[in-house]
């Protein structure tokens, strides 16, 4: 029986840090954790055992075009279908394609993430080669596909009255025999007709909804025109998804409309600092109640590592808040780890207790610039680095080790 002794254990939904006399585990799942009195503070080290971690949202298929899109607006990068994106992807094949993949997987896990949710391009193709890497590497990969093609031309979508082209639910039903379920850029990219089918296929097939909502002003104003609603107040009539992604420009009244709604939303506070836009209001949506994941958006912005993202949003929230007792750091890394509860269920716990899936990090306070951290939390999300990983479990598999590390 794999197991470690006189550690620190994140234990439970609210992550409360204790010393463990034993940390061990079976096959998949958890069978021992021997608490003692909670642990905030260290003197001399320790290893740390917390949640595997959860990206809540990338493309990881630009991943093989990194900082491509360095100098480039959101539209001129990342729009279909003459964005640079989009004529990059085209231009690799499967073959060409697949080893950026794995390779970033790979990297995720020695990070510590044990999954993502992935918003891929290039339809049932690119879904069907995410899908390929993942099953190498071990890491889970939520993939919400959209489609390879739009649908509709400009004027059609002006309209908004053309319901989903025959050919393009053929591929959606082909699509979610792959993916995990469905997301298109904006809700500005199919009609309302379309959406709502969209919706009901998905639901009867159990498939995750989501949607890029507030990214920019362009998005709110583009619905309105259309629709008269808000690009948000529209996802949540015609779509229904289980997570909105952004909420970068969300206003007071967005903000309360998100909680009422008591969907998860995903923010992404340095790709949209990479792209000059506003930065999400995260303090607000906090202070709302609003379930938050986190994540790293496109691999052509950012690194898929989250112990940057969850630095920069910690403090971007502790400046909105002008309060440096607000957010709790706890509060932050549960957006990359218990909060996933909520947004997806099953067995995706986000936490660590006995008999639940053995999917954990091994993190070495031992080092120097951790090893008498004041605050455990707060160090987690403010000091650790990728460097300070030593291992990577999701359901007992190890993803990854360092050389160095033994039980």
């Amino acid at each position: 029986m794999p197991e470690l002794r006189d550690c620190i254990v994140l234990h439970g939904p609210d992550l409360v840090p204790h010393r463990a006399r034993r940390f061990a585990w079976v096959h998949d799942s958890i069978t021992a954790i021997e608490l003692d009195a909670p642990c905030h503070q260290l003197d001399d080290g320790a290893l740390v055992v917390m949640p595997g971690m959860y990206n809540g949202h990338t493309h990881l298929g630009d991943s093989a075009l990194p900082d491509g899109a360095a100098g480039l607006t959101l539209e001129e990068a990342f729009f279909r279908p003459d964005g640079y994106k989009y004529r990059e992807l085209a231009r690799l094949s499967a073959d060409e394609h697949l080893p950026h993949l794995f390779a970033h997987l790979r990297y995720m896990a020695r990070c510590g993430i044990v999954g993502h949710i992935d918003f891929r391009e290039q339809g049932l193709a690119g879904a069907r080669l995410l899908r390929a890497a993942a099953n190498t590497a071990g890491i889970e990969s939520i993939i919400l596909s959209q489609f390879d093609r739009p649908p509709f031309s400009a004027d059609e979508l002006r309209a908004n009255s053309a319901p989903l082209p025959a050919p393009a639910r053929d591929e959606l039903l082909a699509i979610l025999e792959v993916a995990d379920g469905f997301s298109e850029s904006t809700i500005n990219d199919l009609t309302d007709p379309a959406w709502r089918e969209i919706a009901a296929i998905t639901s009867t097939r159990h498939k995750l909804r989501a949607i890029h909502c507030l990214e920019n002003a362009g998005y709110r104003d583009t619905s309105l025109a259309i629709s008269g609603r808000g690009d948000l107040a529209r996802a949540l009539d015609v779509f229904d998804p289980h997570l909105i992604v952004h909420l970068t420009v969300a206003n007071a009244d967005e903000i309360a409309l998100m909680a009422r709604s008591r969907k998860t939303a995903v923010i992404n506070p340095r790709a949209n600092a990479t792209l000059g836009l506003p930065l999400p209001p995260v303090a607000d949506l906090l202070r709302a109640g609003v379930n938050l994941l986190i994540g790293t958006d496109n691999g052509m912005l950012n690194s898929p590592a989250l112990f940057a993202e969850l630095d920069f949003a910690w403090k971007l929230a502790r400046s909105q808040a002008g309060d440096p007792r607000e957010p709790d750091p706890a509060a932050i890394l549960k957006m990359a780890t218990s909060n996933i509860r909520a947004a997806l269920g099953g067995d995706h716990f986000g936490y660590l207790a006995h008999g639940l899936p053995a999917t954990f990090v091994v993190l070495d306070f031992h080092a120097e610039h951790l090893r008498a951290t004041r605050h455990i939390h707060a160090s987690i999300v403010g000091r650790v680095t990728p460097a300070d990983v030593l291992a990577t479990y999701r359901s007992g598999r190890e993803l990854w080790r360092a050389a160095s590390f033994n039980w």
